[in-house]
């Protein structure tokens, strides 16, 4: 079997594309066992996500976790599964699907935008296939990570370069790393927010929690934790909080090891044994709304806080399909689209190049 993967079909003369390439984590296929095991098997075998020795960890991986975990799993993903499929499928498609269209009024050049999922499907890899086959030969991918870490933005990147690897005909690569801090990023934020409290009144408390990760990654150099408080302390600027008014938090600890702190459960436990009578969560790390926003956070945060003494609890759902977050993508994009696209281009002169392109390809001997 020959190791490069076979080219897309091409004629002299063909337009030229630039694409978009939205990244997001994964799901599963299903909300069942059978469909867990080897979508977690993917997650947890990634380097990026678990740095514990190989030899020790599959013993752990293939001995214990995916014997126990996926059936466990599969529970959760049933209480937030939609007909659908999974919130962060259909949230992630519709995305892209918003912004191939907003993108319209910005940009007359030729461009196609697809999305992917780093774990499960659709695979980084088909969906660079399926912009190739459009005839992309320039690719801006776009981890949909606010804030960056090697466990999720590094990693998307990894299966972008690993993607390349077995392709003959290599597109032009642009990535963006972060947009923790971009003022339009910021601005949909804080509107959310804003809307949730002109139609829920005000808490006495916002907490921002994010997606945790472990300790020894900010001893080693990862910036996460830092582009995590920077959010926080912006997102807190424009709603115009005092540091008495909200907190940052790390949410989804695994194993026994030290992780980012403060911890959200915790935290959450602690404030309804104050008896405080509303807090209002929301998770700046997460463009769409998944498994952990849905369940872990609006269920069992609740929980947590309501079980020990405390009065309301709202979770603020993540951006999804906001119009100011797709004007807030539209404007990532663009910038880092800078001489790849253009709202000069025009149609009739660039067929006319086209045209030209193709006989002087046909008269070099060219069959096509």
């Amino acid at each position: 079997m020959a190791y490069y993967l076979n080219e897309p079909p091409y004629q002299h003369g063909d337009p030229l594309r630039v694409g978009i390439l939205l990244v997001n984590l994964g799901t599963p296929e299903a909300p069942t066992g059978k469909a867990l095991r080897p979508y977690l098997k993917q997650f947890l075998s990634d380097r990026r996500v678990v740095e514990i020795p190989r030899i020790i960890w599959w013993l752990i991986l293939n001995g214990i976790i995916l014997n126990i975990r996926p059936r466990k799993s599969a529970e959760k993903y049933a209480q937030i599964w939609t007909e659908e499929g999974s919130p962060l499928y259909v949230h992630t498609r519709n995305q892209a699907k918003l912004l191939q269209g907003y993108l319209s009024t910005r940009i007359n050049s030729p461009y196609a935008v697809e999305f992917a999922m780093r774990y499960g499907n659709p695979s980084v890899a088909s969906a660079i296939q399926k912009l190739k086959a459009r005839n992309c030969n320039r690719i801006l991918v776009m981890p949909l990570y606010p804030q960056y870490a090697a466990s999720s933005s590094a990693s998307a990147m990894d299966d972008v370069w690993r993607s390349l690897l077995r392709m003959r005909n290599v597109p032009a690569i642009r990535t963006i790393r972060n947009y923790h801090d971009h003022p339009a990023y910021i601005s949909a934020l804080a509107e959310s927010v804003r809307q949730h409290w002109a139609q829920n009144g005000k808490p006495e408390k916002l907490i921002m929690s994010f997606h945790g990760v472990p300790r020894y990654t900010l001893d080693k150099g990862d910036p996460y934790h830092c582009e995590c408080h920077k959010t926080g302390r912006l997102l807190a600027e424009a709603l115009q909080l005092d540091k008495s008014q909200y907190m940052v938090c790390f949410q989804s600890r695994f194993g026994k090891a030290e992780w980012l702190k403060p911890y959200l459960a915790p935290t959450l436990e602690e404030l309804g044994k104050q008896k405080m009578k509303r807090i209002d969560v929301i998770c700046p790390g997460f463009s769409s709304d998944c498994l952990e926003t849905l369940e872990e956070i609006a269920m069992e945060g609740k929980e947590t806080f309501q079980h020990n003494g405390g009065g309301e609890y709202h979770y603020i759902p993540a951006l999804n399909e906001r119009d100011s977050w797709i004007h807030a993508l539209s404007d990532i994009a663009m910038e880092n689209l800078q001489g790849w696209v253009s709202a000069d281009w025009d149609e009739k002169r660039a067929s006319e190049e086209a045209e030209l392109t193709r006989l002087r390809a046909l008269a070099m001997g060219a069959q096509k």
